[in-house]
């Protein structure tokens, strides 16, 4: 690696890629997989005017341009209420967008979101779903849960000094002497401020049904880091463990999410609960081998023929009596022209952005303010257990502690923890990468790398990264595929959750709806599901008003 090429790497946030050669042989198979990238640039690439012909002409009486959990939910909610003639496009190959699962050597892994926790009473939408699927009933008044789908115990452990401890918070005896009294006392301030952060309701889910207030507007105009700083929470292992949180749930670090993201993270689900406070970190939670690729695969599957993949929307234009959506059907090779009398927007809103012929203030406002995280997902196929340090068992979900280091990694998932099999053999590990770093700038050369370097190059990076606490894995390994997301998801910035636009855009509109995680400003399940069936009702609504 030249002088030049490792500055670049020091640069982007200190990827492990030291050693990495580009193009090296591999004593493994594997390679990208989902869609090429060229497939979603072709729409930047559009200019007024240079539209394929449209080949063919089609007609639905609504039409939803993405098949995300959002696009999804949104269709589901529509067939449910009796519209029949709803169809769905979208530019990859299979549908689930970020929820989608893949296969190797016969066992089902993710590619993406891999858990739901079980859900607050707030998330009907999830609720009514995990009901219809018969995940969850009711039982004297209290929800219950089908304990084959939560997940299986031992749940979460982390590599610490070189041994493995229960959970992910860095337990106070496993740190330098010199920093047990302080960690410990910081760990309890910010419980404590976790709690008072949650009072009446502020971080409900989705955040639609949370109050707001002008606390909640100062916290969300700065960032989580500072505000950290702010209130002296400083210590190595506390603020180590708020940043893998916040790139989890976000994809970026807490230099560049807001006070009030890095508080929602905890405040919204399980709270932060310090050594001693008698309060399991982590509520249930509901994962499968394929990860949530299980639940998008079920919204899918009633909508059948009437969800068309491999189609590349190009320009929407609204008129004054219908909606016509020009498409690249990538399967065909031919343009297509699309009608409906109305239509939802399930994408991000950079991408809506530059599909409307005409687009909305709010929406360019909204579009120009927001970042993308782009991630990478590794799926590695073993054909034997690997050897283990000392302490807690393996789990199903794995993480490496480092403090002060500016590494994207996340840690693994065994995609076979949740089999009931009793002799451990051949797996999949599911190893995560957020890489929106802590600047702008890290977050654009991350990305621009996402696409420019080959597999070969990132696979090594993943191999290298896990033989840290596994040597024996890089022998043991058989393939690795990888999938790239350029963007992801929202990264929630200071000032974001205040946005009036994104008020605007989640309100009423004409014929044109957006349906997506971003109006939350961060994508989780709820969220997805909620703002899928908000846009939904506003379809039905005008569907019914309408002369």
């Amino acid at each position: 690696m030249n002088v030049q090429r490792r500055n670049l790497l020091g640069a982007a946030a200190a990827l492990p890629f030291a050693g990495c050669t580009r193009g090296a042989p591999a004593a493994y198979t594997g390679g990208w997989v989902g869609a090429n990238a060229q497939r979603g640039h072709r729409l930047r690439e559009v200019k007024s005017g240079s539209l394929p012909p449209a080949e063919t002409q089609r007609r639905a009486s609504v039409l939803v341009v993405g098949a995300g959990v959002c696009g999804l939910a949104a269709a589901r909610t529509l067939a449910q209420r009796g519209v029949d003639d709803v169809h769905v496009l979208d530019l990859e190959d299979v549908a689930g967008g970020n929820s989608r699962g893949h296969r190797i050597a016969g066992m089902a892994c993710p590619l993406g979101a891999h858990y739901l926790p079980v859900p607050s009473e707030q998330a009907v939408e999830v609720i009514e779903l995990l009901e219809a699927l018969g995940l969850r009933r009711t039982e004297a008044g209290q929800p219950v849960y089908d304990e084959r789908q939560l997940c299986h115990s031992p749940q979460e452990r982390l590599n610490i000094a070189g041994h493995w401890v229960e959970g992910l918070l860095p337990p106070i005896e496993a740190l330098p002497a010199d920093q047990r009294v302080a960690t410990l006392a910081q760990y309890r301030q910010f419980s404590a401020a976790v709690d008072r952060a949650g009072e009446g309701g502020a971080f409900s889910m989705p955040t639609a049904r949370s109050s707001w207030s002008p606390a909640l507007e100062a916290l969300d105009a700065v960032a989580f880091a500072p505000w950290l700083d702010a209130q002296g929470l400083n210590v190595p292992a506390l603020r180590w463990y708020l940043d893998y949180c916040c790139r989890d749930d976000y994809g970026a670090g807490a230099a560049q999410v807001s006070a009030w993201a890095g508080l929602h993270y905890f405040a919204s689900r399980h709270g932060f609960h310090a050594p001693g406070e008698g309060v399991p970190e982590r509520d249930g939670l509901l994962t499968w081998p394929e990860g949530n690729a299980w639940l998008s695969q079920r919204l899918a599957a009633p909508l059948d023929e009437r969800i068309h993949t491999g189609m590349v929307a190009l320009r929407v234009t609204e008129n004054r009596s219908d909606v016509s959506v020009d498409v690249w059907n990538a399967r065909a090779q031919r343009g297509e022209r699309w009608t409906a009398g109305r239509l939802v927007l399930a994408v991000p809103l950079f991408i809506a952005a530059r599909l409307l012929a005409t687009p909305l203030a709010a929406l360019t406002q909204a579009a120009a303010t927001m970042r993308h995280a782009p991630w990478l997902v590794s799926n590695l196929h073993l054909d034997q257990v690997l050897d283990d340090h000392p302490g807690a068992p393996p789990s199903w979900d794995n993480v490496i502690y480092d403090a002060g280091s500016a590494l994207p990694t996340l840690g693994y998932v065994d995609a076979m923890h949740q089999s009931t099999r009793s002799i451990p053999g051949p797996t999949v590990l599911t190893a995560y990468w957020a890489l929106g770093g802590n600047t702008p700038a890290q977050l654009a050369q991350q990305r621009a790398r996402l696409l420019d370097e080959p597999w070969s190059t990132w696979s090594q990076a993943v191999v290298q990264e896990l033989a840290r606490v596994h040597p024996d894995l890089p022998r043991k390994l058989k393939q690795i595929d990888l999938m790239r997301y350029g963007h992801a998801m929202s990264i929630p910035v200071p000032g974001l959750r205040s946005s009036a636009a994104l008020r605007a855009l989640a309100a009423p509109q004409r014929r044109v709806h957006f349906g997506h995680t971003d109006l939350s400003t961060y994508s989780v399940f709820e969220e997805a599901m909620y703002q899928g069936a908000r846009a939904a009702t506003q379809v039905l609504r005008g569907i019914t008003s309408a002369p």
